[in-house]
């Protein structure tokens, strides 16, 4: 059964009463999108497209906007069947 939306609300949320709102500077609050505020990408360290770097052995994605930003939604399902997989692997 596939679903038909007429519109696309589901793919942005803004949180504006978080303490951390916004949680990385941005030019425009009204286009940042908490939807991801925890990145589901992180896990596939340098495949996730974004914006990191290590700091002392850790990824450090705090220059990184991609999940806030417009089109957050697509890219963060065109990575989902890689996560699906990582996810699934036993070692």
């Amino acid at each position: 059964m596939k679903f038909q939306f007429t519109t696309e609300n589901y793919k942005f949320s803004q949180h504006k009463t978080c303490e951390f709102f916004p949680c990385h500077k941005v030019q425009d609050e009204a286009e940042f999108n908490c939807l991801f505020c925890f990145c589901p990408l992180y896990m596939l360290k340098d495949q996730c497209g974004g914006n990191f770097k290590y700091s002392h052995g850790v990824k450090d994605c705090s220059d990184c906007t991609i999940p806030h930003s417009k089109g957050a939604y697509e890219h963060v399902m065109s990575k989902m069947s890689l996560v699906t997989k990582i996810g699934s692997e036993r070692k």
